[in-house]
């Protein structure tokens, strides 16, 4: 038994349960594993095929390019949600119209019409491929940028936020799949926490950045430069992202998971014995740039959009909803209220120095976000190996959390006490510095727990805490300031902090009793069903 994890009368091992180093499934002897391809002592997982258009094949010059491409675009793209927020007053008082209003349309409209896109966008991925969806997005979010420069109406900028939330989507949600198909199990890890970084990163820089920005060219600069960096983003997708889905079987055998020592090794394993011919003529440049190469899949697209509500059934994708959404919407509600707090007495910050308060939260986030990830990969496995005879267990994931709830609480609570007592501006950002450590801590913690549980179903998992998470973050943006201005900022946030400890602590059932709900997800007809 796991440290303090229950163990199942009915499965000696639920689905994410596994040994370290172990091919869960049919086991190789030396014969059987000895013609491979390997990485030094690694056996590749997945096995690639020895077709030249495999994109595992692709040379890592290629591969990396692509990664840092869709990075760097999704990063930009995800802090076009706060960007104007350093501006959301000048934009209540040039239009007229409160400020609750200025949050709900600028800030949550756009996370909230991404987030429920999403559904379309990753069904439609797994059938027409993700190159059109990603070329497609840039062309919209330039449009969007460009629309917003010469908006001149709030209804006109209200509409733009909307389109600008539709075409982010496909950089919200793609990126993880497609570091699936272009790396192997054990080269994941790195990939994913440099996406991380580059999305916690681009929320707060955009802010430090549209800060000195909307000081000296108003609201509109903020949509003119951004316009200009989807002019360079446009043409690397254009004429470097090549699709990566590879619809060719890659052998005949079809095996279970193995579990790497790497949080990333909880994708899904499958085709372990490569047999495609070398033979195989490679698809020219000029083939790959194709933006529509029909059907790649027979998988109904309506059925694929509905697929993520229905795992919002499962015990650990609820889990990992909550403790995700809510930890990032906070974050993004502080960012919502900090404006009015530090543009009043006795702060009285212009935009430019609103958006400089974000530096602390940025330094933490280029630092802890690869910690965290680190840790959630050593911690688990250091605890398999020490104390549990090499068998993983996902539970192990959450021990994250010991970091994340006393940061969060702490910061809250702190934010709250020092923003009502007017004490200097270094306390309020080491406060909520604080939070925005916690925040990859949990994201790392919930996000591969959903994994390791539900591996096949991953994708769809993600829509679902997407969605969620924006749906919230729409709420708490619609509803933040009028808040704050009838409870001020300690009662406020101290119930902040009670509401996000309370889900928080669902980690101690979760962490308790999640092998024995694994076993029961896996042993259930409805969940086969799904």
């Amino acid at each position: 038994m796991g440290i303090g994890i229950l163990e199942d009368k009915y499965l000696d091992r639920p689905p994410g349960t596994s040994k370290l180093g172990e091919v869960q499934g049919p086991s190789f002897d030396a014969a059987s594993t000895g013609d491979l391809k390997k990485d030094g002592d690694i056996i590749l997982v997945p096995q690639p095929s020895d077709s030249p258009n495999d994109p595992l094949n692709w040379s890592t010059i290629q591969k990396n390019s692509i990664m840092i491409i869709l990075a760097f675009s999704s990063g930009v793209t995800t802090s076009l949600g706060l960007m104007i927020s350093p501006g959301l007053l000048l934009l209540s008082e040039q239009f007229n119209i409160a400020p609750d209003t200025v949050s709900t349309f600028m800030v949550g409209s756009i996370l909230l019409f991404t987030g429920a896109v999403t559904f379309f966008t990753a069904s439609g991925a797994n059938i027409w491929g993700k190159r059109p969806f990603f070329v497609i997005s840039a062309v919209m979010l330039l449009a969007s940028n460009v629309w917003g420069t010469f908006a001149e109406s709030f209804p006109s900028l209200a509409a733009m936020r909307i389109f600008q939330g539709i075409s982010s989507a496909p950089l919200e949600t793609l990126v993880t799949s497609t570091v699936s198909d272009l790396f192997f199990v054990h080269q994941r890890g790195f990939r994913l926490s440099l996406w991380g970084v580059m999305l916690g990163t681009g929320v707060l820089l955009g802010q430090i950045i549209s800060g000195f920005v909307i000081e000296s060219m108003g609201i509109p600069g903020t949509f003119a430069i951004s316009a200009l960096v989807f002019c360079l983003i446009l043409p690397l997708m254009y004429f470097f992202v090549v699709e990566t889905t590879y619809t060719t079987s890659r052998g005949a055998r079809r095996h279970g998971e193995k579990r790497p020592d790497s949080r990333a090794s909880s994708v899904d394993f499958k085709d372990l014995k490569g047999d495609d011919p070398a033979s195989e003529p490679k698809e020219s440049y000029k083939s790959q740039l194709r933006l529509f190469r029909g059907r790649l899949s027979d998988e109904s697209f309506w059925k694929g959009v509905v697929k993520p509500f229905t795992l919002i059934c499962f015990p650990a994708v609820i889990f990992s909803t909550l403790v995700y959404a809510s930890f990032f919407c906070w974050l993004l509600t502080i960012g919502v209220l900090s404006v009015n707090i530090f543009s009043a007495p006795p702060y009285n910050l212009n935009p430019a120095q609103i958006g400089l308060t974000n530096v602390p939260l940025a330094i933490g986030a280029l630092i802890f976000s690869p910690l965290s990830g680190w840790m959630a990969d050593a911690i688990p496995v250091w605890i398999a190996r020490r104390y549990n005879h090499g068998i993983f267990e996902p539970e192990f994931r959450l021990i994250l959390m010991v970091v994340a709830i006393p940061l969060s609480t702490a910061g809250f609570i702190g934010f709250g006490i020092s923003a009502s007592e007017g004490l200097p501006l270094v306390w309020c950002l080491v406060w909520i510095t604080m939070h925005s450590i916690a925040v990859p801590f949990a994201s790392q913690a919930s996000i591969s727990y959903v994994i390791d549980c539900h591996t096949k179903d991953a994708n769809q998992a993600f829509v679902t805490i997407n969605f969620v998470k924006a749906l919230l973050s729409f709420i708490a943006s619609t509803v933040g300031n009028g808040l704050l201005a009838k409870f001020g900022p300690k009662t406020l946030f101290i119930g902040i902090a009670i509401l996000n400890l309370g889900i928080s602590l669902l980690t101690i059932p979760s962490y308790i009793y999640g092998k024995r709900l694994r076993s029961w997800v896996a042993r259930s007809d409805w969940a086969r069903k799904i």
